[in-house]
């Protein structure tokens, strides 16, 4: 009698092997390409002497470029625009806070009518985002 092992048929096992092989492969280029996909602005911050502010949601972040381009959480803003965006944004948040992040050469006038703007629109908490000192 002849053993199972001795048969000439089809191969029922799956090979997984170079599956495997693949995915480590895929895994290895995604984690040397992930860090290079974000891309942020250069906004070059004051630095100042104090603590981070805890925050409960997820922070959202109007960003002021030094020309004086606005960014609410990665998408692009006019400034006639921001008032409604704001709105819009908040719409349905018990929590109304906002990060302001502007470079540090912008000129205040800029940075004060804008947070006029976010107070107009209905937020009664504008936290202004800064580097800490860095100690020598």
């Amino acid at each position: 009698m002849k053993s199972s092992k001795d048969s000439k048929g089809p191969l029922s096992e799956i090979n997984i092997i170079p599956l495997v092989d693949v995915i480590l492969v895929l895994l290895i280029i995604f984690m040397i390409t992930a860090p290079m996909m974000q891309h942020g602005m250069g906004i070059d911050i004051p630095n100042v002497t104090s603590r981070a502010i805890p925050t409960k949601d997820e922070p959202q972040i109007l960003n002021i470029t030094r020309d004086k381009q606005l960014m609410l959480n990665e998408k692009k803003l006019d400034i006639k625009d921001l008032k409604a965006a704001i709105q819009l944004l908040f719409v349905n948040k018990s929590n109304k806070e906002i990060f302001l992040r502007a470079d540090k050469d912008v000129s205040y006038g800029f940075v004060v009518n804008c947070m006029g703007i976010v107070r107009e629109a209905g937020i009664g908490k504008i936290n202004i985002v800064t580097k800490p000192l860095e100690e020598r």
